[in-house]
């Protein structure tokens, strides 16, 4: 909304300084502080706001003993940042951009399905708030509609995706792509779905999630910006997505979001994000990778992710196994996920997300190299 005007004020009256409002450099990091203000504003109110109606976290009996204390902290914080991020989306990016269009409804879906489901815990008092199929339905859903818009309609988000529609570039290879086809739809439903849980499952530590998500976040919106740019696509020889741009500014803001959320949700939380923020930043990073054609990089882009969701599935597949042949089930982990083993290993808290971040940050920077290393 500010963009329309601006630009609009700067065409009619040649304003000196309103040139730059076109640029998607400035209009990021404007979105980027825009977020950060809003969270910083808006996150003592609502976290007031859960704590006046008792909106806490219900002690957690399969966490680490030491997570007992935790209970009552207030819960879906993931207000916060939803807020923090869709505010500066609408304030700063064109909104007639289908990339924009497709992400904002990827956000605001999940983020109400995550809604829900914290909704029927907290409030309602039911253990298991939304059913697990109904939680399914909702992400298949995003999937399947950002999947089939882009298939079946990838001019009406942008001309330049009507070659790449069905495409997905490989990481580290030169001009070499696979095209999917039809299959490409369920492989949409996939990623969001699979990465929308697995940043639910990392949700499990203070600050462990939303950090991991600023740092994806900023990774994400360089390539977005480099996707969107003719000059640097062209150097990087990497396809180039004409409206790509305006998905780093929403990038930016969701990297802005996830810094002030973690001003509260850091060690000792303030609160705690719920699935009402973990489900729907899931569900963006994976979408993300999805619009600017990099869905293959995603396992490492999210490599923290991956390795959370990979500690659940060996946990549990060998948990079975052994119970099936040796008619009692054993563990490769203390606990699952795997930031709970180390918990149980004796490490501090603060000290497995800082690390967390660590291998987060180098993930990120093997993901960049794939740009350059191929």
């Amino acid at each position: 909304m500010l963009y329309y005007l601006l630009t609009y004020l700067d065409k009619k009256f040649g304003i000196p300084g309103f040139g730059v409002f076109k640029y998607v450099t400035f209009r990021a990091g404007a979105a980027a502080i825009t977020a950060l203000v809003i969270a910083f504003w808006l996150g003592p109110k609502i976290i007031r706001m859960l704590r006046k109606h008792q909106i806490g976290e219900a002690a957690k009996l399969e966490a680490p003993k030491t997570h007992l204390s935790k209970a009552g902290t207030p819960t879906m914080g993931g207000l916060i940042v939803l807020a923090a991020l869709v505010i500066p989306a609408l304030l700063w990016t064109d909104l007639k951009n289908g990339y924009i269009l497709l992400i904002l409804f990827v956000t605001i879906v999940l983020g109400a399905v995550g809604f829900l489901d914290d909704y029927l815990k907290v409030v309602k008092k039911k253990p298991k708030g939304l059913i697990g199929r109904y939680k399914i339905v909702g992400q298949v859903f995003v999937g399947l509609v950002v999947g089939g818009v882009i298939y079946f309609h990838p001019e009406w988000i942008d001309s330049t995706l009507v070659v790449l529609k069905s495409k997905t570039t490989v990481p580290f290879f030169k001009h070499l792509e696979f095209d999917l086809g039809i299959f490409y739809i369920p492989i949409v439903v996939f990623i969001i779905t699979a990465t929308s849980n697995a940043v639910n499952l990392t949700d499990g530590l203070d600050g462990l999630a939303i950090g991991t998500v600023g740092i994806v976040a900023l990774t994400l919106a360089i390539i977005a910006y480099v996707s969107g740019h003719a000059e640097w696509s062209k150097y990087l020889t990497i396809p180039f997505l004409r409206g790509n741009g305006e998905l780093a500014i929403y990038c930016a803001a969701l990297a802005g979001a996830a810094l002030g959320f973690l001003w509260f949700n850091s060690y000792p939380a303030q609160v705690f994000m719920g699935d009402t923020g973990s489900l729907a930043l899931g569900g963006v990073i994976g979408a993300m990778c999805v619009l600017i054609k990099k869905e293959l990089l995603l396992p490492t882009l999210g490599g923290v992710f991956l390795m959370e969701t990979l500690s659940v599935i060996i946990q549990r597949t060998y948990f079975k196994y052994t119970k099936k042949k040796f008619g009692e089930g054993r563990r490769v982990f203390k606990m699952a996920p795997i930031h709970h083993h180390f918990e149980l290993l004796g490490w501090p808290e603060p000290k497995i997300v800082t690390r967390f971040y660590i291998i987060a940050i180098l993930f990120m920077i093997l993901s960049l190299a794939t740009f350059k290393v191929r």
